[in-house]
């Protein structure tokens, strides 16, 4: 594995499809703000690993008490968010001390697991780049045309195959150079994610086996079936530790 990893944990947003007061990045799960489950989650599979979070610069204070409060202090430097997710990665990027390979993870994706941090790392390792997707399992329809904005709508639409399509998650990860070369690209608001920047300069993203419960929280629902999610992981680890010890 390479020794000169840093990771960049974007935590920029304001989280308004959550619909309270409280940036989603900060709310409690399983007893602790989201945020620093996905940060522990990389201290402990990369120790040697620098970390940049990025977090709007209004949200500092209140970061820098939910650090004492979890003895997490000198584990990562903060960098300030910008006005969309191309920004708060370009500052983070400009903070970073170069290295070999940079790891870009959403904040709000706690319940990443060790073993898809080392998968993307492996990959982009051979390959310069990786990007974690899994296979949609619902069938879809391409909408050609709205002819209403009603809950119950009449469109013209047709089936689209499911097989071609992939979910795309993070941690998304790049050799470093070609990460500067590609962030120095003016915003384009096509820009999804930091895929799609890279492969603005005409290179091959590598696709890499990513994980269902991987969960961005974004909604109220998204929360409920992380809580799920961490205590039957939990659970799992309780019976197989158990099992173990038998």
């Amino acid at each position: 594995m390479t020794e000169n990893i840093a990771v960049i944990i974007v935590a920029g947003g304001r989280g308004s499809r959550m619909g309270g007061q409280i940036p989603k990045q900060f709310l409690p799960l399983g007893g602790k703000p989201i945020l620093i489950h996905t940060l522990e989650r990389f201290i402990q599979t990369l120790p040697q690993a620098e970390i940049i979070v990025t977090l709007p610069e209004e949200e500092f204070g209140r970061w820098q008490e939910i650090v004492r409060q979890y003895k997490m202090e000198g584990t990562h430097r903060v960098a300030p968010g910008g006005d969309t997710r191309f920004a708060s990665v370009r500052n983070a990027l400009d903070m970073l001390t170069p290295c070999d390979m940079v790891l870009i993870h959403d904040g709000v994706r706690p319940l990443v697991s060790k073993n898809l941090i080392h998968r993307t790392i492996h990959t982009a390792q051979q390959f310069d780049t990786a990007i974690p997707v899994t296979e949609p399992v619902d069938s879809f329809r391409i909408v050609t045309k709205i002819e209403s904005s009603e809950p119950i709508f009449s469109v013209k639409s047709e089936p689209f195959d499911r097989n071609r399509l992939r979910a795309v998650q993070t941690p998304q990860a790049f050799r470093y150079e070609l990460l500067k070369q590609a962030y120095d690209t003016p915003y384009d608001p096509a820009f999804t994610d930091d895929a799609s920047v890279v492969e603005r300069l005409g290179h091959h993203i590598t696709l890499c086996e990513g994980e269902r419960h991987n969960l961005k929280i974004t909604t109220p629902t998204d929360l409920v079936l992380a809580e799920a999610l961490l205590l039957w992981k939990k659970d799992s680890h309780t019976i197989s530790t158990n099992a173990a010890d038998a």
